[in-house]
């Protein structure tokens, strides 16, 4: 392997040597020849390819050339090519960049003077018919210039020759002579020989510096046009290769083989975890092109639908909309956004709109031992875990409930469509919206008190209002509901089953959300995806979100089927990919919808459907024609300052912004979340160890009044004898999230006190439990009371919690 170190390089010379390039994620680093030649950089995979086959060619002219280590250094042209290189020793390496920064200083040069004349020479040049005999023409007329100007040399070097003789012959006569009557005739000869090897000489310089003129004049525009023929060359290289790869990769997609959508069908959008890949397009052959054998395949194909479909007029819009079986007439989907419904007028302000906050003091830098903590935790629910508030982001799991109304103008916008499908659409959109808020967050909210609230009040603002409670203890369990002047209201209870696997946390929500619209009677359900927070202890926590969502709508039988794709090392898709499939209760698409939880999602409408060949797996994949797509959905931009601030998004730094007139039992009003967000962390972890024991010792009481009510008198004292024995053990419980596991475990199942765990008689104050008819599922619904209550400022119902 090792290598004779070749000289140091001179400007001028060509350098030549091996270097490892880096190639793909499976075959890492590959050892490859590499010649620098006039401005060049090319590389080979053995030496006697040099004659027949270069693998890649980069223009030093237009390279940046960086170091990354001892031994590491890149050279990129702008982002169409990109070499990741890596010598055997630094001394190596150095002597690569000093040939490198040589060659780009002469290439740029050279460039510059090939800019500087010839101007008058064409950019391009001609590639066919006439173009092409002028500028043979062109270059037989230099040619012969030029070796009429070399007959001109030949003779006056001819005439120098002789000239010269002749003038020493005189001048050794000359010196011979003696003095007498023959020297004037002799220096007379010597004189008029010294003329003409002057004059001879003279001619000679003038011709040598025609020639040397009309050389120099014509080898940069032949440089020049060298140059231009070399980039067109490249370029239709690449543009070859690329038509190569698109045509083996839509044959493939038609196969069924893999699939992408038609948004995201540039292959050069891929890349590592949506970095800057090392290799380029041109690196390797075929042979060296890998795939994920772990990823799901896409379940359909868009390709763009035939022009008739966009020439149609207005009067073909309703007959199109009926031909593929809508419902409800629509005539805004071709063109037009589904958004293109009027607004309807707002309410008249009768006082200013309160100024929230826009920012929260800066998260303080405190240094914390993670696998300490959570070495002890392995397997473990995330509930029964204790959490100092370091983990922790100042809000609670209330408020990042309420978080999902971030988008609340696309439940605005589905309120308006006069088509259930439509309405679909921006649902589904606001399904996958609820996610772009946890990209940065990786910081653990607190887990609320049982029968701590939150309230989200924005009537004013926005049209809508929103309240949260916890609900249950054990399992943690909050219900959401929220409503507007616009139409629709939202309703949600979510569990949360977590588990800790050492290297990541995945956390799985329970439970349904529904979204019913007033105008319409649209009711419809979906339940979330898993969240999987990585690098839990080392490298940078990073999150992801994977799984499928079933958008029903119970009242129409439309569905919406949502893939979120988890992320992969080696997908050629782009991360965080969202794909969905809107279809009526018979089964037929209507509109497909892709994008990234994330930052966007587009919707397009389908206009015609046909199944292809059968994939890898035997799966039939279906090829939609569609329109051209529109946005539906795009992200908000952090506020300013937002990487110091735990990654909130606007509305999430006015969460936690006090308010009066709120419950006693609002999450803002939770005094070590409060001290959080000042900064004291020390003093928060203290008050949240008070809370913690305070929910214990209550829930203790509440289990020991249970049990008197359903046992005798005798089984009573028994009870409570076990409740305050040494027995009794806490060291797992965190106020918010233990269940005594321990106690279970050790008693068993027929032990009073194992019955005392499953009998807490806790009733939620605002929410009541009801088996719902629509969708047959069983969740807490708001029962009214909150916002009277809030009215009158009667909070008398409300527990001390804090």
């Amino acid at each position: 392997m090792s290598e004779s170190k070749p000289p140091t390089p001179t400007p001028g010379d060509t350098y030549k040597g091996w270097l490892f390039k880096w190639t793909n994620y499976i075959k890492g680093y590959q050892r490859r020849w590499f010649v620098l030649s006039n401005g060049l950089l090319s590389y080979y995979r053995t030496q006697a390819e040099m004659g027949h086959t270069c693998r890649g060619t980069i223009n030093l002219a237009t390279a940046n050339i960086a170091v990354e280590d001892s031994c590491n250094f890149v050279i990129s042209n702008g982002g169409a090519q990109t070499y990741h290189l890596k010598a055997n020793s630094e001394v190596e390496r150095q002597r690569w960049i000093t040939a490198l920064e040589l060659a780009k200083a002469k290439a740029v040069d050279m460039q510059a003077n090939s800019d500087d004349s010839g101007d008058e020479c064409p950019a391009v040049p001609p590639t066919s018919g006439q173009g092409g005999g002028c500028r043979n023409s062109e270059v037989q007329s230099t040619l012969r210039t030029l070796n009429s100007k070399v007959e001109d040399l030949t003779t006056c070097n001819d005439l120098i020759v002789k000239h010269g003789s002749a003038l020493q012959r005189s001048l050794s006569e000359l010196e011979a002579i003696r003095v007498g009557g023959d020297m004037g005739e002799k220096i007379r000869q010597v004189t008029e020989r010294a003329t003409l090897f002057r004059i001879t000489s003279n001619a000679m310089i003038n011709a040598c510096r025609d020639f040397l003129s009309l050389a120099q004049t014509h080898s940069k525009r032949w440089q020049k046009a060298l140059q231009v023929e070399r980039d067109q060359r490249i370029r239709l290289e690449e543009t070859l290769e690329q038509l190569a790869k698109q045509h083996n990769h839509l044959e493939r997609a038609f196969r069924g083989a893999t699939v992408l959508p038609s948004s995201f069908s540039n292959p050069a959008l891929g890349s590592k975890g949506g970095a800057s890949g090392k290799g380029d397009a041109s690196d390797e052959d075929d042979d060296n092109e890998f795939f994920d054998a772990m990823e799901d395949p896409a379940e359909f194909i868009t390709v763009p639908a035939d022009p008739k479909y966009h020439k149609r007029s207005g009067s073909n819009v309703s007959g199109l909309s009926s031909e593929i079986g809508m419902d409800d007439q629509s005539v805004n989907f071709d063109e037009l956004s589904l958004a293109s419904n009027p607004e309807s007028p707002q309410p008249l302000e009768l006082e200013p709109v309160r100024q929230r906050r826009t920012r929260i003091p800066d998260k303080p830098n405190y240094y914390l031992n993670l696998w300490s903590i959570m070495k002890n935790c392995i397997g473990k629910e995330l509930s029964k875990i204790p959490m100092p508030v370091n983990f922790n982001e100042p809000l609670s799991m209330l408020q990042r409930l309420s978080e999902d109304l971030e988008y609340y103008e696309l439940l605005d916008k589905a309120a308006k469509c006069q088509s259930s499908l439509e309405q679909m659409c921006y649902v589904a959109a606001f399904t996958v919206s609820s996610y772009s808020t946890t990209v940065h967050r990786t910081g653990k909210p607190f887990n609320p008190l049982l029968g701590e609230t939150f309230e989200l009040d924005r009537l004013r603002e926005c049209g809508y209002r929103s309240l949260c409670e916890q609900v249950s203890h054990h399992p943690p369990a909050a219900a959401h509901h929220a409503f507007s002047e616009k139409g629709w209201s939202l309703r949600q209870e979510i569990t949360l089953a977590s588990k800790f696997r050492g290297k990541y946390l995945s956390i799985m929500p329970l439970g349904s959300i529904q979204c019913l619209f007033d105008k319409s009677n649209n009711h419809y359900s979906w339940k979330k995806v898993t969240t999987t927070v990585h690098n839990i202890i080392v490298g940078k926590l990073w999150i992801d979100q994977s799984g499928e969502i079933d958008v029903v709508n119970h009242r129409t039988g439309d569905r919406c089927h949502l893939k979120f794709a988890p992320y992969s090392y080696f997908s050629r898709d782009v991360p965080r990919k969202v794909t969905g499939v809107v279809t009526d209760k018979e089964g037929k698409a209507h509109y497909v919808l892709s994008g990234t939880w994330d930052e966007k999602m587009e919707f397009s409408r389908v206009m015609q459907s046909s199944k292809g060949e059968n994939g890898t797996e035997g799966k039939q994949r279906t090829v939609y024609q569609t329109l051209k797509a529109k946005e539906i959905w795009t992200k908000n931009p952090l506020p300013e300052g937002a990487d110091n601030m735990y990654f909130f998004s606007s509305l999430a730094l006015t969460l936690n912004e006090p308010e009066d007139g709120v419950a006693p039992t609002d999450s803002r009003r939770r005094p070590d979340q409060r001290l959080m967000e000042d900064g004291r962390w020390d003093e928060a972890n203290a008050e949240k160890q008070r809370l913690e024991e305070k929910q214990r010792t209550t829930r203790r009481e509440r289990e020991r009044e249970a049990v008197k009510a359903a046992s005798s008198p005798e089984e009573a004292v028994t009870e409570d004898s076990i409740n305050d024995s040494p027995l009794k053990t806490e060291a797992g419980e965190t106020g918010t999230e233990a269940s005594e596991v321990s106690d279970e475990t050790s008693h068993g199942p027929s032990h009073p006190h194992y019955l005392s765990a499953h009998q807490d008689n806790y009733q939620a104050l605002w929410f009541e439990k009801l088996d719902d008819p629509v969708s047959g599922e069983v969740l807490h619904v708001y029962k009214g009371g909150y916002w009277e209550a809030k009215d009158q400022g009667s909070w008398d119902i409300c527990p001390d919690i804090f």
